[in-house]
């Protein structure tokens, strides 16, 4: 995909140059080594509750630094960000609480599945960036048998938070399986691979519908769609987001749907939830618009799906969808101070004004990370 290679490089120019500089000075409390919720307008942090998602995906974003050819004090930033982390939002079971305030005082001492999830995720990049798999997988394996004992439910699945055992959510289940699968990737745990290929059955049996391809954002505990409008959200990004993971799995899941599935899933994010260049907010079950504004995560999600469908199937289709995604990049990153970015577009184009969030640093280096990476081999299979 040789169209994409200077688009490649002018991201990592970005991120380089001013993207980490700009973060690693402003987006960090020089105190204690906390990541701040949100930068505003001008790059000044801004003093908000923090919530615990922030802090590994702030580790990750910076974990992946060195990769780019950033020089900044990577390992220390991760290490420092990992001890903060750990300190103030570890709870006395092992589970992570889901917000303090800017000071690091508790806020709200519940434990989110969507939280742990994202632990596991910042224990892997954390393991790799400090050259430290075992200490950090003896950690990630005691999340993990926390996570088990508190908030795993009778058919397999897990609750989004203590207490709610009549309702499930597909965003937590995502991100529990994204940080498997960087686990599964470098740890030796066998467990780490059961995890992935559970999840990965768990979206093939019970959040795919059946008659669309697509998956919702809310359901019962017995897997019907939650009532109302809840049960009716189907978001674009996540159809992305899910086909990405999906499509990992294959190398620990051979289930012989999978790929189709994932497939059917980029194809129902681009066919519908594609306006005007840019995956929009949200959809309803029956792919009209909810929400026709665009955020920047949901086109992160779109070009990572769209380019392991092209390295794994070879069609150029996917590949034509890659160029259109990054190329979606640029009016978003385009802010008055460099190394911010725009989160939300109007269905018009115009840009709403906001505080920047850190939380969609990781969306864009992932996404740029993904450029990066060699290539899997094509290997076509049939979608019957």
């Amino acid at each position: 995909m040789s169209a994409l290679e200077p688009l490649r490089a002018r991201l990592v120019e970005w991120l380089v140059a001013a993207a980490y500089p700009l973060w690693s000075h402003h987006g960090i409390d020089p105190g204690n080594g906390g990541f701040a919720e949100a930068l505003d307008g001008n790059g000044h942090a801004i003093a908000l509750p923090r919530r615990a998602r922030v802090h590994p995906r702030q580790v990750y974003a910076f974990s992946q630094a060195r990769a780019f050819g950033w020089r900044g004090d990577t390992m220390g930033i991760v290490s420092r960000g990992i001890q903060y982390f750990e300190r103030h939002y570890r709870r006395a079971d092992g589970l992570f609480r889901t917000m303090t305030d800017a000071g690091g005082a508790a806020l709200d001492e519940r434990a989110l599945l969507y939280d742990q999830a994202f632990a596991l995720l910042g224990y892997a990049a954390a393991a790799a960036a400090l050259d430290a798999r075992a200490e950090f997988e003896t950690r990630a394996l005691s999340l993990r048998h926390a996570i088990e004992a508190h908030l795993r439910t009778e058919d397999g699945a897990y609750q989004s938070v203590e207490g709610s055992a009549g309702h499930r959510e597909s965003n937590p289940h995502m991100h529990l399986l994204e940080g498997y699968l960087a686990w599964a990737e470098i740890g030796q745990d066998a467990g780490w691979a059961a995890g992935v290929r559970v999840i990965a059955e768990l979206a093939l049996s019970h959040l795919i519908n059946e008659q669309t391809g697509a998956i919702g954002e809310s359901y019962l505990a017995t897997w019907q769609r939650a009532p109302g409008t809840a049960g009716r959200v189907v978001e674009p990004g996540h159809q992305f987001e899910w086909a990405w993971l999906l499509l990992r799995c294959e190398r620990w899941h051979s289930a012989p749907a999978l790929r189709g599935a994932a497939l059917r899933l980029i194809s129902i994010g681009e066919r519908f939830g594609v306006r005007n260049g840019v995956a929009i907010g949200a959809l309803y079950d029956d792919f009209s618009i909810k929400d026709a504004r665009a955020r920047l995560w949901p086109q992160t999600e779109r070009l990572k799906a769209a380019l392991l469908a092209a390295a794994l199937t070879g069609e150029p289709h996917y590949e034509a969808m890659a160029e259109a995604a990054v190329m979606s990049f640029f009016p978003y990153l385009d802010a008055p101070v460099s190394g911010l970015w725009r989160d939300v577009r109007l269905p018009n184009g115009e840009f709403i004004g906001s505080p920047v969030p850190a939380s969609t640093f990781y969306h864009l280096v992932s996404a740029i990370a993904a450029l990066n990476q060699p290539k899997p081999r094509s290997t076509r299979m049939s979608l019957n």
